[in-house]
């Protein structure tokens, strides 16, 4: 696979402790993304990217369109589109531009890497999502067609993502750029990026560093941090424990998967009525309360509420009994399924911080009190039980289905991964959904996930903040989030 001939940068060495001033000028903002990667350009082809990776292909590297700061498509690019009547056909005009090296953007550069992303080869973790996409074809120097073989309202979506973001060696097209700055001893490593909006004297300023949770909530709570980026369900509870207003803390409100699947083929899981079991033995409205995030809502379905063409899922009729009430039955069933004399034993694989201890805990009751045993998974235990905690990239239906497919999960249905097939292919939006609809049916009748609620983002907003805004996307640009210091500073 080809990677990047020249490296933008060079790779951090280890975040260095906290300590020194503010190293930027009173108008920079600095910004950091929790996580122990730092910012770097990196190849989606080679795959999944870091957090401090994404945020970054975010901002100096736009695809044919990009995110605004509600998760809504803005130009990138691309100046313009338009969409024909059929779908089939996205023909998108190309802003008048340059590669950082000064050679002049053409259609037929943008094909040529679109087209890779879409290759068999490609580890790019957006990939699949872009299935109907039959070709990428440049038709002028300035316009590029993608065709796709069956309608994809969602396209624009995708092609927003991080993951789409496009590069020449190692280069992006902006809106920002990385320029060389060094910071104080020590101070905390770190990547300055500009973006030029009026001449030398109008520019958004950001430095851009990674840190672990903690470091990063202290940073934000002495004030030298503006902006923290990427917080999970995980380690929330380092937040709370913090002194930090609780305006400062920003949930999106993101669409996606949040639950637990098999992680082998075999062990006591390879039973679908044991997994039912400790499906319906959850308590999920004590979870959502332990977790105590705002709007979070207890869930028991694999696709959500909102999804594009579909009518919300009808919930199964045991979640109308309340838990206390349908325990001792689930005792029973569990005494039937796994006998009275020794106690099964699930090994989990959870995030070592606050908040997969709240998950663990709170598992563990659940299934205790129906005689199930529950451990913490490690190199002595095979894992039985891991943690699915993710984004979706549109709200495309299918790639909920599509995330349980039997090429990726280790116990899987064949049939549901036959409607998966049928709906790629299907033109007919409402047949399309047909089939999302039984593929949703099939893998919650097999128990091959077991929902809990949605996914957990958060992020921390300090007063010198203006333009962050809360996205069903989880993706914030750093574009518009200095104005007002820009306006002092004149």
């Amino acid at each position: 696979m080809a990677r990047f001939s020249r490296p933008v940068m060079v790779m951090f060495a280890a975040l260095l402790a906290l300590g020194g001033c503010r190293g930027g000028a009173k108008d920079t903002l600095d910004v950091m993304v929790i996580g122990d990667e730092a910012p770097t350009i990196a190849d989606p082809a080679d795959g999944p990217l870091s957090p401090a990776q994404q945020l970054l292909m975010l901002n100096v590297a736009q695809g044919l369109v990009r995110f605004d700061a509600r998760g809504q498509i803005e130009p990138g690019l691309a100046e313009r589109w338009n969409v024909s009547d059929d779908g089939l056909s996205y023909v998108f005009r190309l802003s008048a531009g340059q590669w950082p090296d000064g050679r002049s953007i053409q259609a037929r550069d943008i094909a040529r890497l679109l087209t890779r992303t879409l290759r068999v080869a490609s580890r790019n973790p957006v990939r699949d999502a872009l299935g109907a996409v039959e070709e990428v074809v440049a038709m002028t120097d300035r316009v590029i067609e993608i065709r796709l073989s069956a309608p994809r309202p969602n396209l624009l979506q995708l092609l927003a993502q991080p993951e789409l973001g496009l590069t020449r060696e190692g280069l992006g097209t902006g809106p920002f750029q990385p320029v060389e700055r060094t910071r104080p001893r020590g101070a905390v490593a770190l990547l300055h990026v500009e973006r030029v909006i009026d001449g030398p004297d109008k520019r958004d300023l950001i430095d851009l560093t990674a840190a672990p949770t903690a470091r990063a909530i202290a940073s934000f709570a002495s004030g030298q941090t503006d902006l923290v980026l990427g917080g999970t369900f995980d380690d929330l509870p380092l937040v709370r424990r913090a002194k930090i207003a609780r305006s400062a803390v920003r949930f999106d409100p993101v669409a996606g998967l949040f639950g637990l699947v098999p992680a082998r083929r075999g062990g006591p899981l390879a039973d679908q009525q044991l997994r039912s079991l400790l499906n319906r033995a959850i308590d999920r409205e004590a979870l959502v309360a332990a977790l105590a995030v705002p709007g979070l809502a207890p869930r028991a379905t694999l696709l959500q509420a909102g999804l594009e063409g579909l009518a919300p899922p009808a919930q199964p009729g045991w979640t109308l009994v309340p838990l206390a009430e349908r325990q001792p039955q689930l005792a029973a069933e569990a005494r039937t399924i796994v006998g009275t004399a020794e106690p099964v034993t699930l090994a989990i694989d959870l995030p070592d911080g606050p908040g997969g201890t709240i998950l663990y805990d709170r598992l563990a009751t659940d299934w205790g009190a129906i005689g199930i045993k529950l451990v913490r998974a490690d190199k002595t235990i095979p894992t039985d039980l891991k943690l699915v905690d993710m984004v979706a990239p549109s709200a495309s239906p299918a790639w909920f289905v599509r995330s349980f497919r039997c090429s990726l999960r280790p116990i899987c249905s064949t049939e549901a991964d036959e409607m998966m097939d049928s709906a790629r292919a299907e033109t007919i939006a409402d047949q399309r959904a047909a089939f999302i609809r039984e593929a949703s049916r099939l893998l919650e009748e097999e128990i091959l996930f077991i929902p809990l609620a949605a996914p957990v983002r958060w992020s921390l907003v300090g007063q010198r903040i203006e333009g962050f805004a809360e996205n069903i996307v989880a993706r914030h640009p750093l574009t518009g989030l200095n104005d007002r210091l820009r306006r002092e500073g004149q």
